[in-house]
């Protein structure tokens, strides 16, 4: 084999397949309760006229998409790559998450306003109906964030529903400060104040899940690696002289990637093995900087002339 083309793709699977069932287990159990809690709100929102129920039950069914989308990516993610799909399906849960944020946008603007338009005229809006079901939607978050608690802390598709859930919760504790307020007092900007708190509560989460997702498919390199920091370390490899076309992206959030060309000196050993250029290179990509999925081509340098005349 000619020293221009090597190329290789280290792959290194991690079968959590226990894990795995019992995430997507405890995912299923929060998304019934989050539906059961955003259907007890609808029925209160219209009862009672409340803003604060409404832009709950607003996060509320924005969550309940998160955490469908959490549980059917985890399901399609296991999914083996085909010859047209050869990352497989892991960027679907990225396409669904931006498609929420953008849902939840929609949403939070259509309460900002109506929030500004009850602040020039205010809407009776019955205390003792919004207290208790804020309750009931407090008890059902709390049970739904206990049953993701118990989940795999490293999976970040996990801590993002960890996230919203608890979001959620928040905005209970909005929904039943109205309601103490109302009751209290009978203040009748309460409710609106608290529809506004939700507000401003669900909107930077919001924005940043959306930058998360546009950084992702816009190939950004993953949070927390510096790609002048890799090529800092690749030359570090005895061997190497120079690192060009060098790529760091993810497929989703727990699969980043980098891609690379690596040239080396004649006398450099580059076969495999523990004393190869390889093996050194994407032993330090994984060790160093968590990138298990790289593909590496060694090559002298003659063969950049080459591209560069090419290009």
């Amino acid at each position: 084999m000619g020293l221009d083309g090597i190329t290789a793709h280290h792959g290194h699977g991690h079968g959590h397949g226990h894990s795995a069932d019992t995430d997507r287990r405890r995912l299923a159990v929060a998304l019934a309760v989050t539906l059961a809690t955003a259907a007890v709100g609808a029925v209160g929102a219209v009862l009672t006229g409340s803003l604060a129920l409404l832009a709950d039950l607003g996060h509320l069914l924005t969550d309940a998409g998160a955490l469908a989308a959490a549980f059917v990516a985890s399901v399609l993610v296991q999914r083996p790559a085909s010859s047209r799909r050869t990352f497989g399906l892991g960027r679907v849960e990225v396409l669904v998450a931006g498609i929420n944020a953008i849902t939840l946008v929609a949403v939070v603007v259509w309460v900002a306003v109506e929030g500004v338009g009850r602040l020039i005229e205010p809407a009776e809006v019955p205390g003792l109906p919004l207290l208790v079901i804020g309750a009931l939607g407090l008890v059902g978050n709390l049970v739904s964030l206990a049953v993701l608690a118990g989940g795999d802390r490293r999976n970040m598709n996990m801590r993002g529903a960890m996230l919203h859930v608890l979001g959620d919760a928040l905005g209970s504790v909005g929904v039943l400060a109205a309601a103490l307020v109302l009751i209290l007092t009978g203040w009748p900007y309460a409710d609106t104040v608290a529809s506004l708190f939700i507000v401003a509560l669900i909107l930077p989460r919001t924005v940043a899940l959306l930058r998360e997702v546009g950084h992702v498919l816009l190939e950004g390199a993953p949070r927390g690696i510096d790609t002048s920091d890799v090529q800092a370390a690749l030359l570090t490899v005895p061997g190497v002289l120079d690192v060009h076309e060098l790529h760091v992206w993810s497929i989703n959030d727990r699969r980043p990637t980098v891609s690379a060309h690596l040239v080396v000196d004649e006398a450099t050993h580059v076969g495999c093995g523990e004393a190869s250029v390889l093996d050194a290179a994407a032993g330090l990509l994984r060790e160093r900087f968590g990138l298990a999925h790289s593909t590496l081509q060694i090559e002298q340098d003659d063969h950049t002339d080459h591209e560069d005349r090419c290009h």
